[in-house]
């Protein structure tokens, strides 16, 4: 492989829902699968440890399913992190793992820890607010001499509409954004209740405007939820994991194109891994043209 080449892969499965100790081991088997196959790093959906809390879109309370979720949450200083990075370490891969964490926690040998600065409407019944801390939300990374070191940052769910928050991400010079979501439904038509911003489309849209505006590679990583997950989380019907379903995950270039073709159905019965080679040279002839933080900026007005 060329030396301004570099293979990820994004992640389209479903977690162990409410399961720690089991979304981690499956995780683990993920990141060996994707270094297996070339991958120099792999992105997870949102909260894919241990699932994304879909019965908050249902019903206002459930305080048992809340009280199962928090003890199946992840610390960042603990056993469970620890066997990531030692997954990461042994397969010479890097990890973004979108997970709830447990507070409170510090963040120990982890490269880069980063909260929701505002949790997403109902999600502010179970997760708090970020902090200043959480606006370090680039890393770079060094994926040996062929490639050198790269940037890469990552957002979660509806922080891509946030403009400011946006730009401060752009601005730090990722080459490599993570576009971290839940699992998505399609609409059902122009009568559908739903916000097309919520559904597959709309985030999908939100993600390939990222790539656009920050002339990044975006990996848009989604989940799955199955028939089974939708009766642990009692969530039949709802907003979010209504019906078995998820699963759009994508590659997207950095002028907005999708690399990569939806696998599966949409249905959420089977889970993929999305590979594709970067091609880093792109990053720079597309910032040529539009640098939004660069060339086509105005500081000194905005």
């Amino acid at each position: 492989m060329s030396a301004s080449r570099i293979r990820v892969a994004v992640i389209q499965a479903e977690p162990v829902y409410l399961d720690l100790a089991a979304s981690i081991k499956k995780a683990c088997g993920l990141i060996a699968g994707a270094a297996k196959d070339g991958a120099k790093l792999v992105a997870f959906s949102e909260c894919w440890v241990p699932g994304y809390p879909a019965w908050i879109w249902a019903r206002p309370v459930d305080p048992e399913l809340q009280t199962q979720y928090t003890y199946n949450s992840l610390p960042v200083q603990w056993l469970a992190m620890s066997l990531v990075q030692a997954a990461a370490k042994e397969h010479a891969i890097a990890v973004v793992l979108g997970f709830a964490e447990q507070s409170p926690s510090h963040s120990g040998k982890v490269l880069l820890h980063h909260r929701k600065i505002k949790p997403t409407h109902v999600e502010r019944t179970i997760f708090g607010d970020g902090s200043g801390g959480d606006l370090n939300n680039v890393a770079e990374i060094d994926f040996g001499t062929e490639y050198g070191k790269i940037k890469v940052g990552y957002l979660a769910c509806w922080e891509h509409t946030q403009p400011l928050l946006k730009y401060h991400t752009i601005s730090q010079g990722e080459a490599i954004h993570v576009a971290m979501w839940p699992p998505i439904a399609p609409m059902t038509g122009v009568d559908d209740p739903g916000l097309w911003s919520m559904a597959a489309e709309g985030c999908q849209n939100l993600s390939q405007t990222y790539a656009i505006e920050s002339s990044a590679y975006v990996l848009h990583a989604t989940a799955v939820c199955n028939q089974g997950s939708i009766e642990v989380l009692g969530t039949q019907g709802g907003i979010v994991c209504g019906q078995p379903g998820g699963g759009h995950s994508y590659v997207i270039a950095p002028d907005g194109r999708r690399l990569t073709t939806p696998l599966g159905d949409g249905t959420g019965v089977t889970e993929h891994m999305v590979y594709a080679d970067l091609d880093l040279t792109k990053i720079v002839a597309t910032r040529g043209c539009l640098d939004v933080v660069g060339h086509y900026s105005r500081p000194d007005l905005l």
